[in-house]
């Protein structure tokens, strides 16, 4: 009898096999039932965050790389690529992700509200002094932020994710920030150029990776970015002073095509839910560590453990330095996002973020 017959019908065979000839068709039975039992995984093609960072080194790439298999025994894995590694221009990725040509992407807010600026509510410039006024933002306005990403663009948020607190780095004396009054300020945001510009200086739009490159060149005096953030790229090898102030924290979301995402089995969805709701936990405890160990090792403080010792000033906020943070957010930052969000983003604002940061947006008439 043909040893698929056998297989097929469950009847024993009627010839005696050899030893040798009844191991290979062990082998063989055990190779097809693990074929069966093991379909190829599904492989989820992942854009992430910026290249070189904590938050990508530690969390994100191992996530997807490493622990996924695992969670998943063996269901998903996933192949990722940093945001700025993936060929991608910032302000096309809400297109792309809506379109299906992402996946699975990280949208910078900094970069994905120049399409949608209701997208940066959360996050514009002076708004959050501290991790507890974002977490308390946020928490106030995630739901609507889930609601645009999926009725307008099409994506399924599934994390949020922020980076240290974004400070000043100058490589010229700094006392306040009535000193950034003339000089080029790297920004990353329309908000934080609104912020810069409200201070007297000149907002330069710069790429996170050509930051130390630009201030060696003369091209930047200051630049807003992370404290760890630019620890790690030796931003205080070129700077002498940072304000310990944060301007904005540099949020970004983590979602997936809508399409992409339903086509997922149903317990599969509920895994990634899980398990990147914990990847969110744990990205969010680093940053709120790292905004003061950034802190430490630009001033080369003995509690640097994690990044490279400077020699860089440390400026505090003065009372004053806070209250023209505050003034600036009113009378220039929140009224020109509103100008630039358009219709019935006061009314968003004053619906969720406005009573929790104590700022209402003016209606119009």
């Amino acid at each position: 009898m043909h040893l698929g017959t056998w297989w097929r019908s469950g009847r024993q065979p009627a010839v005696r096999w050899s030893g040798r000839r009844a191991l290979m068709a062990a082998a063989w039975l055990v190779a097809a039932t693990a074929t069966a039992a093991a379909p190829e995984p599904t492989v989820l093609r992942v854009v992430g965050g910026l290249a070189g960072v904590n938050q990508y080194l530690r969390h994100e790439e191992p996530f997807w790389s490493q622990e996924l298999p695992g969670l998943s025994a063996g269901r998903l894995r996933a192949d990722i690529v940093p945001f700025d590694r993936a060929g991608i221009r910032g302000a096309d990725m809400v297109r792309l992700m809506q379109l299906g040509v992402v996946s699975f992407g990280t949208l910078l807010v900094s970069q994905a509200s120049g399409q949608d600026p209701l997208l940066g509510a959360v996050d514009l410039a002076g708004l959050n002094p501290d991790i507890a006024s974002l977490r308390r933002h946020l928490a106030a306005f995630r739901p609507l932020l889930a609601e645009r990403l999926r009725e307008r663009h099409g994506i399924e948020l599934l994390a949020v994710y922020t980076y240290p607190a974004q400070m000043v780095f100058c490589n010229k004396p700094l006392a306040s920030l009535g000193d950034l009054a003339g000089r080029k300020v790297r920004t990353s945001s329309p908000t934080q150029a609104d912020w810069v510009e409200a201070l007297g200086g000149t907002a330069v739009t710069t790429p996170f990776a050509e930051i130390v490159q630009q201030m060696r060149s003369g091209g930047l005096d200051c630049a807003v970015t992370g404290s760890m953030s630019g620890n790690t790229i030796g931003l205080h090898e070129v700077t002498t002073h940072i304000h310990t102030l944060p301007i904005t924290w540099g949020l970004s979301y983590f979602g997936a095509n809508r399409a992409a995402w339903l086509a997922l089995p149903a317990d599969l969805r509920q895994l990634l839910n899980r398990e990147l709701a914990r990847l969110e936990h744990d990205i969010w405890l680093e940053s709120d560590h790292e905004t003061g160990e950034g802190q430490a090792c630009n001033i080369g403080a003995q509690a640097c453990v994690g990044g490279r010792k400077g020699r860089m000033a440390e400026v505090r906020a003065t009372p004053a330095d806070v209250r023209r943070q505050r003034e600036i957010f009113a009378s220039t930052v929140l009224t020109r996002w509103l100008q630039r969000c358009g219709a019935g983003c006061a009314e968003a604002w004053n619906r969720t973020l406005g009573p929790v940061s104590g700022t209402m947006a003016p209606r119009g008439p």
